[in-house]
Order: C-alpha cells, then sequence, then structure tokens
C-alpha cells in the first residue's frame, strides 16, 4: 500500500488481462452457510439443455452484505440515469422463466 498527499494508506489493485475481459452471466444462484455465501454465475444459451457455471465467487456474510449495499447504490445511480429497470417475468419473482427462456441479444 501507498500513502496520498493526505497521507492516507491507498490499496493499489491489480486487472489482470484475462480478468479484464469478464465473464457473461444471465443467472446467480446464490447459497450460503453460517459462515459464507456462494454465488454461482451461470450463463443460459437458449436451445441448449444445459447451464455452464461460468465463475463462483465466495465470501463471507459481512462482504456478502457490503456487495449488496454496492449494487443497490449502483442500481439507483444507474435507474436515476437511465430510468427504472423493469423485470421480464413473473411479479414478485428474481427467476426469469427458464422454461420459456429465449436469448436477447
Amino acid at each position: 500500500m501507498e500513502q496520498n498527499i493526505n497521507g492516507q494508506k491507498q490499496l493499489q489493485i491489480e486487472l489482470k488481462e484475462d480478468v479484464a475481459q469478464g465473464v457473461y452471466s444471465n443467472l446467480a444462484m446464490i447459497t450460503h452457510s453460517s459462515s459464507e455465501f456462494v454465488m454461482d454465475f451461470i450463463s443460459i444459451l437458449p436451445g441448449m439443455a444445459k447451464a455452464q457455471v461460468k465463475s463462483r465467487v465466495v465470501m463471507s456474510p459481512e462482504h456478502a452484505k457490503r456487495l449488496l449495499m454496492a449494487l443497490q447504490e449502483n442500481v439507483s445511480k444507474y435507474e436515476n440515469s437511465f430510468g427504472e429497470i423493469e423485470f421480464k417475468g413473473p411479479k414478485g419473482s428474481y427467476m426469469p422463466p427458464i422454461s420459456d427462456f429465449h436469448g436477447e441479444a
């Protein structure tokens, strides 16, 4: 860590090229125990019988809550700029209708 002008420590974050490409996911499955949250990011392709887990992230409950708060803040900022994000599917459901899934480009 390095110190900035105000004497505060700054974390240097390295983003490797292969990670910078990102992983596309259109479904997330989340499970938890008393000590950790496990988030599987999945890619569902139209017409395919199987979906593939593309990435798994494991974190502590505290960090999961921090992620939740950061996502809430960023979704709010997005909606303030671009309008409300609307779900396509049954109201009150976080899951897309898997049986009637149609890919969108």
